[in-house]
């Protein structure tokens, strides 16, 4: 072979290659997927800090992520296990903080019950940590992190259904991350000074559509030469939940 032949041959092989659309460095999706230009963040007057599970990073539709970048002094740490995470320790230790956690256990106290200035403390600051996952993912957050268990827990009941319609839930009134902390705002932030009323914090819930109904276009309406077959409707069954926050004493 020679040298024109091996250069002819080496572009022919360069364009044969799968081309990868590129991935935002912000909200980790590629090409047309990218949501950032739907982003206009707020501040809830509290502080959420989204524990996403590693798995849940690689998710077409990160709920968890999505919340993060909605969200004014929010944080989002990766992870399994956070008992020595310095980052979840130095906000359980601040003296100023009055923290809780995003959970329905045994003891959680129902929020959508409870009225929030009883619960928050004015003088302090709210920090509420979200367990983004699956219901097993959370269950093994909760079981592995020993600094989280003395934590004081929260949960709701919802009033309506999921819109989370290509991810499958395992009950009817199972919520996504991002709809939980929405109902957690709307039941919370007033006691903090946040208007309700601005409905600001209804754009959580408008990015969300926004990227569930591009999915579920992707489904119905394949594009020619996708690089990945979407599968039929039927199997968007398939997908486990995002992990959600309801007054229910067995999650």
């Amino acid at each position: 072979m020679n040298l024109a032949e091996y250069q002819l041959k080496k572009q022919k092989d360069l364009e044969s290659q799968k081309k990868y659309r590129p991935l935002c460095t912000k909200c980790f999706q590629h090409g047309d997927n990218c949501y950032c230009k739907h982003i206009d963040s707020f501040d809830p007057f509290i502080q959420f800090v989204i524990l996403i599970h590693p798995i849940e990073v690689k998710r077409k539709v990160a709920s968890g992520r999505m919340t993060h970048l909605c969200l004014k002094n929010s944080e989002i740490i990766k992870g399994e296990d956070f008992s020595f995470h310095p980052k979840v320790n130095d906000l359980l230790d601040d003296p100023t903080n009055q923290c809780f956690i995003l959970y329905p256990g045994r003891t959680s106290i129902a929020i959508s019950d409870h009225s929030g200035s009883d619960l928050l403390t004015k003088t302090k600051n709210t920090v509420i940590f979200v367990i983004d996952g699956t219901w097993a993912t959370a269950r093994k957050t909760m079981r592995l992190s020993q600094n989280l268990r003395s934590v004081p827990q929260i949960c709701f009941t919802p009033k309506k259904l999921s819109e989370f319609k290509v991810r499958k839930q395992p009950k009817p009134h199972c919520l996504s991350t991002i709809e939980a902390v929405h109902h957690t705002i709307e039941l919370l932030s007033p006691h903090k000074g946040f208007d309700v009323n601005s409905r600001k914090h209804d754009h959580l819930l408008k990015v969300f559509s926004t990227v569930v109904n591009k999915q579920l276009d992707y489904v119905l309406n394949p594009r020619p030469g996708s690089y990945r077959q979407p599968r039929f409707v039927s199997s968007l069954k398939m997908s486990q939940p995002n992990f959600s926050i309801l007054e229910s004493p067995n999650p």
